[in-house]
């Protein structure tokens, strides 16, 4: 055994397992299947923007622990995520408050807002049977028909009739002139890009990427006295009770050659027939400078398409309805008896995680691992 520990997967669960397994006097191996560390949080400088190469990702969290815990890492920039909603060209703002209720009903007290929707959502009178029906119950049809349906159906891939209710569960709705959308007391873009962030929490660990643990799994067992395992739990068992489902998410970059494309890092396009869900224009993260404090001449842009999972496509989003859920249970109870392996993370566990309840997790595991 030449490690304490085997880390498969270098994405923010790995990292922070892996850099308080080295704190604590262990030896360590990571290893991944890209050729890049950070996982989905990956971030790749182009002409001096650092491009979120799998999504937008924002920080925030309430956990002061995790915000005093990610910050000796990187300094965060203080970005708000305020995007907005384009509906065959009107423009809503987001989450919805009075600013969005303004442009869609000419109102302009918190009273008159209120009201409009008390009215709307009357329209729903027994228990809400779907998503569709959820949805109007707590906005009301305008609201739902602009804003909510066409964006639903592109990223499930399914009418809002066919899905389940508890996706909607809650909607923010503020009666005041408040964009920003996360209610997270903490919130921000590391300075510098995620990859360097997770490369700091990685710092004097042995590192091997472009290595596929499945290639050699019993050799790499045999480096370690525990494996601490980030990928698909179905994977790990060789998909013997079945597969797993998943959203994936295929995105079209473009560089072009001006300072502003839409003056805004994310913009939802919410009608069904513009075929992407939403374009992110990754300098708004960092408010258009380079690193240097300048302005960017250039920007680059990310149309987002969401489309069913394949084998060979990047897991992104687990499919948390009744089928799935049950199938992971029985994949749970097959790791629980697996002895000096711990399974962690999104695709581990698979659970739909923000980032600071991933690097919650993994400090929790590692904490009763290692104390």
């Amino acid at each position: 055994m030449q490690y304490n520990y085997l880390v498969v997967g270098a994405g923010l669960y790995g990292a922070v397992f892996a850099h308080e397994a080295k704190k604590a006097g262990k030896s360590v191996l990571v290893i991944d299947k890209r050729p890049n560390i950070a996982g989905n949080v990956y971030t790749e400088e182009i002409e001096g923007i650092n491009v979120h190469k799998y999504g937008a990702h924002i920080f925030h969290t309430n956990n002061k622990k995790v915000w005093d815990y990610v910050t000796k890492f990187a300094e965060f920039n203080r970005f708000t995520n305020s995007p907005v909603a384009n509906y065959k060209g009107e423009l809503y703002s987001l989450p919805f408050n009075m600013y969005t209720f303004n442009k869609m009903w000419g109102v302009v007290t918190p009273e008159e807002a209120a009201e409009k929707i008390a009215q709307q959502r009357e329209e729903i009178t027994s228990e809400p049977k779907n998503l569709e029906e959820q949805a109007i119950s707590l906005v009301g049809r305008d609201i739902y028909e602009k804003l909510i349906k066409g964006y639903t159906e592109k990223q499930w891939g399914r009418d809002c009739k066919e899905l389940p209710s508890f996706i909607i569960k809650r909607l923010p709705v503020r009666l005041t002139f408040d964009n920003n959308y996360f209610n997270a007391l903490y919130q921000g873009i590391p300075v510098g890009g995620y990859t360097q962030m997770v490369a700091n929490m990685l710092e004097d660990i042995e590192v091997r990427l472009g290595v596929d643990y499945f290639d050699n799994k019993a050799e790499y067992d045999s480096l370690a006295e525990k494996v601490v395992y980030t990928g698909p739990i179905d994977a790990y068992f060789d998909f013997r009770l079945g597969t797993l489902e998943y959203r994936s998410v295929k995105f079209e970059n473009e560089i072009l050659d001006q300072p502003n494309f839409q003056g805004n890092a994310a913009v939802n396009y919410t009608d069904r027939e513009t075929p992407w869900t939403r374009i992110i224009e990754h300098k708004w993260f960092e408010f258009g400078k380079d690193k240097n404090g300048n302005d960017i001449p250039k920007t680059v842009i990310s149309r987002e398409y969401s489309s069913e999972w394949k084998p060979g496509d990047e897991p992104y989003y687990p499919v948390n309805d009744e089928k799935n859920s049950t199938l992971y249970a029985e994949y749970k109870k097959l790791a629980e008896q697996e002895n000096n392996i711990i399974f962690g993370g999104r695709l581990g566990e698979y659970k739909y995680y923000d980032m600071d309840a991933v690097i919650d997790a993994a400090l929790a595991k590692a904490e009763e691992e290692l104390s």
